[in-house]
């Protein structure tokens, strides 16, 4: 039997169970991956918004990535939701030991509008950027991190999600160092359930990624995810409601199965 790909999560705890490290857990697992997590915040959420959140020592976030490789080892990393500039510096001195993929989501902003990085976290995001083999900003965060001028001047890695802009079509942009970009349209799905799509996507490109996937085909697996997610999703709160990731898996399931 195929050991699954180890994909290790260091990112923020969501009480409601639509983003976060909750929907990172059912991504990765229904995909077919091995999910670990290195908390970094709890929040207090739901779908109507961000109640609190409480960012965790970096003493015990560092304790948590290192439990979890120096035993069970990781194929892939997907960093979200950071706290703090402290947390995101001392993440980077931890990844730089790692040779895996890095996918990390800049997470600046909660789906309901809530601010989750002051400028001194957004600043250093900086080393994660340059360590991670793609960055995943969405319209506002691209446009934080100084657009696609900035992001080129890095020189890095980066899929620029659509999802945010305005317009019946959805176009998400590939961007990879010395390529032509890479470029996936679709019609929008009309719907107010889309909470945790940007955790989600990356979590579900960082298992392509572990899989041994390459970088199209992980992220094309990550947009087919997301969008049969968003189709699937349960209709629970009033607000942004949650994606249906366990419905996509038992329709996995049930492929593989026939």
């Amino acid at each position: 039997m195929t050991k699954p790909p180890r994909i290790l999560v260091i990112a923020g705890s969501d009480s409601s169970g639509g983003a976060g490290i909750q929907a990172d857990i059912k991504t990765i697992t229904m995909l077919g991956g091995y999910a670990m997590t290195a908390i970094t915040a709890i929040t207090a959420q739901n779908t109507l918004g961000v109640t609190a959140v409480e960012a965790l020592p970096v003493g015990l976030i560092l304790a948590q990535i290192d439990a979890c490789l120096s035993d069970i080892g990781a194929d892939a990393v997907k960093i979200g939701m950071l706290g703090s500039a402290d947390i995101a510096h001392a993440v980077a001195d931890r990844l730089e030991q790692v040779a895996c993929p890095i996918v990390f989501d800049p997470v600046m902003i909660a789906t309901s509008g809530a601010v989750l990085a002051d400028a001194g976290t957004i600043a250093a995001f900086e080393r994660l950027m340059r360590l991670a083999a793609l960055t995943t900003p969405n319209v506002p965060e691209l446009a934080a991190l100084g657009g696609e001028a900035g992001m080129a001047a890095r020189g890095i890695a980066w899929l620029g999600k659509g999802g945010d802009a305005q317009g019946p079509v959805v176009e998400d942009r590939l961007v990879l160092p010395g390529q032509a970009p890479l470029v996936w349209q679709a019609p929008r799905i009309e719907t107010r359930h889309t909470h945790g799509t940007g955790c989600t996507l990356a979590s579900a490109i960082a298992t392509g990624l572990g899989q041994g996937l390459g970088m199209a085909a992980a992220v094309e697996q990550g947009r087919a995810f997301v969008r049969a997610a968003l189709l699937a999703a349960p209709g629970f709160g009033a607000g942004h409601g949650p994606l249906g990731h366990q419905a996509v898996g038992q329709a996995i399931g049930r492929q593989s199965s026939s």
